[in-house]
């Protein structure tokens, strides 16, 4: 099989692609700027002036500068490349912070209360209204910049005035304190890969690592993974960073990036992400090339069981806590349960019976 990262060649993308060679028969890193894309009749994607090869997956990454770039290249080639982990409206759609938000208000997904404004009158109207502080946003950007903060109505209005002079549009979220803390979760397909806790700087409220933050491998909670894996399947991305205020009432989501920096995960986490990434683009290929249909993403299972319809037994003690039962960590990853889905349970004495509802 053959896969290609197109990208600005950054230390995250080098980091997969070298994971990748272990999965697939050549890879290659093309760079973003040696791309172009010929709209018409006879339109398609060429790499310093050649007719880009075949591939069987495509990885695009890139900053927010490139989205319409990055989109035109996915629009070309889907249909023509068996797999690619995010699709063409995914690069106009995450990197703009107010579309990324609209995606998830409409499938009902937690966030802080924004607000989109048309003018800057408008928007100091609103400014008598809001609790203090607010976060005032870019749509576009990345890393946290483009993000600041006002804790009065004059400082508020200030930044108003200077949006104004930039005539751009801007957003206006709260504020939710966390004690300058936010989480950033890695999904890979179904499952988050690594997490880790930013902390930022005394007298900084953004907790980018690019903004001085400080990163601490975290153990989510239930409620954060499942936020993380539905804002991915909002966007309609395997792969995607999601960061997250666990605030007083739950997990809020505040932002998504397709983009993700591996560095600062890769320092506190004990998981090879590169690696995680890359078994994931060869397993989901090799899967679409088999000609089989998607299914949820699944761990990679082959090596403990190769046949998925094989009856297993086990013998084993029964442990309990209080009145529950915990069942040990091998009969969960065989008969692959997951607390997303609803199960079926026949009860008798000296029996259960568990299958996965089909409701």
């Amino acid at each position: 099989m053959k896969a290609a990262i197109i990208s600005l060649e950054s230390t995250s993308s080098k980091m997969v692609a070298e994971a990748m060679k272990k999965y697939f028969d050549q890879v290659d890193m093309l760079h973003l700027k040696g791309i172009e894309v010929d709209l018409g009749k006879e339109g398609g994607v060429f790499y310093h002036g050649k007719e880009l090869e075949k591939y069987d997956c495509v990885y695009l990454k890139g900053s927010f500068r490139y989205a319409n770039l990055l989109r035109s290249i996915a629009t070309f080639l889907e249909g023509k490349v068996p797999y690619m982990p995010l699709p063409a409206n995914a690069f106009t759609t995450v990197h703009n912070k107010l579309l990324t938000h609209l995606a998830l208000q409409q499938h009902h997904l937690p966030m802080p209360k924004t607000y989109v404004l048309p003018d800057v009158n408008g928007a100091k109207e609103l400014l008598k209204k809001v609790h203090y502080p607010i976060v005032m946003k870019f749509p576009e950007g990345t890393q946290g910049k483009g993000v600041m903060f006002a804790d009065s109505f004059n400082s508020a209005s200030s930044l108003l005035d200077a949006l104004g002079v930039l005539k751009q549009p801007f957003i206006i979220q709260e504020y939710v304190e966390t004690d300058g803390t936010d989480i950033r979760a890695l999904v890979v397909g179904e499952k988050v890969v690594a997490a880790m806790k930013r902390k930022a700087q005394t007298e900084e409220k953004r907790a980018n690592l690019h903004a001085g933050g400080v990163g601490e491998s975290v153990q989510l909670s239930r409620a954060s993974i499942n936020v993380a894996l539905d804002t991915a399947k909002a966007l309609g991305v395997d792969i995607c960073g999601v960061d997250i205020l666990e605030g007083p009432t739950g997990p809020l989501v505040i932002e998504a990036n397709i983009s993700p920096g591996l560095q600062g995960l890769s320092a506190v986490s004990t998981i090879d992400i590169a690696n995680e990434i890359a078994r994931y683009l060869h397993y989901h290929t090799q899967r679409v090339l088999d000609g089989t249909k998607r299914e949820e993403t699944k761990t990679v299972m082959k090596e403990i069981m190769p046949d998925e319809q094989m009856t297993h037994q086990i013998i084993t003690a029964l442990q309990f806590r209080g009145e529950r039962i915990l069942l040990p960590d091998i009969v969960t990853k065989f008969a692959r349960f997951s607390d997303r889905k609803e199960y079926l349970l026949t009860l008798k004495k000296g029996k259960v019976e568990i299958e996965e509802s089909k409701r």
